[in-house]
C-alpha cells in the first residue's frame, strides 16, 4: 500500500532533494509554517515508510583523483532482473544499479573505476553474473535536481527538460514531459523518424505513461503528458526538446 503524502511532507522530499545537507528542520518548518517539532516527526514518518531511503553525497569522481564513471545499458531476462541487479551492487565499483521495466535495457548500472583497466574488470565481472551489456560509455557531468511538484507553487523550473545526464563526448540523455500540442503527438516513432521530427541520432529509450512504464517500438504513438527518456547521440538536446515540446512553452521558460 503506497503512502498518501500531504503538503508538508512534498515540501520536506523536495528541501531535502534540494540540499540535504544544508536543510534543517527549521528551515523547512519556517517554509511551510509548522514547528520544526513536526518536521523531524514527519522526517522520521517517511523514513520508516521506505520513502526517504537515505541521504548520499554528490561526488565527482573525476576530481577526485581522475577517476572515471561509466554507464552500462544492459539486459536482463525478467524473471531474473531483481536478483540480477542485486548481485550487480556488490561488484567492486559499481555505484549505482536502476532497474526498468521494459523488456529490453532494463538495467542501467554505474560504476567507478581508477583507470579504464579497472573499469574493464567491472565489465568482466558483470558479464560473468549473465548480464548482456548492450552500450556502455563514460559520463562526462551529471546533475540532480528536485521534483518540482512538491516544491513551493510559485517556483518553476528552470527548462523543459525535468532530467538531464550528459555523457562521454556529445551525447546525452533527457527526460522532458510530452505538450499537449507538441510535433511529435500522435506519431509513432517510426512516422516521427520518417517525417524528420525526430533526428536519427535520437532514440527513445523508455516512457512513463500514468502508472506505466512502456517500451517504446516503432509503432509506439506518443501522447500528451507522457514522459519520454531520450538518448541523443549527437547531443543536440535543442532538437530533441522541440519535438516534444510546444515553441510557446520554451519561451515561457
Amino acid at each position: 500500500m503506497t503512502y498518501r503524502l500531504d503538503e508538508i511532507d512534498r515540501r520536506i522530499i523536495y528541501e531535502l532533494m534540494r540540499d540535504a545537507r544544508n536543510t534543517s528542520a527549521p528551515t523547512i518548518a519556517d517554509a511551510v509554517n509548522v514547528s520544526p517539532g513536526t518536521i523531524r516527526n514527519r522526517i522520521h514518518q517517511l523514513e520508516d515508510h521506505g520513502i526517504i531511503r537515505g541521504y548520499t553525497a554528490g561526488i565527482d569522481f573525476e576530481q577526485a583523483e581522475g577517476h572515471l564513471t561509466n554507464l552500462y545499458v544492459c539486459n536482463a531476462p525478467i524473471s531474473e532482473r531483481k536478483s540480477l541487479a542485486r548481485e550487480a551492487s556488490v561488484v567492486p565499483g559499481v555505484i549505482n544499479v536502476r532497474e526498468l521495466m521494459t523488456g529490453r535495457r532494463n538495467l542501467h548500472i554505474m560504476a567507478v573505476g581508477e583507470n579504464t583497466e579497472a573499469l574493464r574488470r567491472v565489465t568482466r565481472a558483470l558479464s560473468q553474473l549473465g548480464i548482456e551489456i548492450e552500450d556502455e560509455t563514460l559520463v562526462e557531468a551529471e546533475t540532480d535536481s528536485p521534483y518540482s511538484s512538491f516544491g513551493p507553487e510559485d517556483e518553476t523550473p528552470g527548462t523543459e527538460a525535468t532530467d538531464f545526464i550528459s555523457l562521454a563526448g556529445d551525447a546525452n540523455v533527457i527526460d522532458v514531459t510530452v505538450d499537449e500540442t507538441a510535433p511529435i503527438v500522435g506519431c509513432s516513432l517510426e512516422e516521427a523518424v520518417r517525417d524528420e521530427i525526430l533526428d536519427d541520432d535520437s532514440l527513445v529509450i523508455a516512457i512513463e505513461r500514468g502508472d506505466e512504464v512502456l517500451t517504446p517500438h516503432g509503432t509506439t504513438v506518443i501522447e500528451p503528458d507522457d514522459l519520454v527518456t531520450v538518448l541523443s547521440r549527437s547531443g543536440r538536446t535543442d532538437a530533441v526538446l522541440e519535438a516534444f515540446v510546444t515553441e510557446a512553452s520554451r519561451t515561457e521558460q
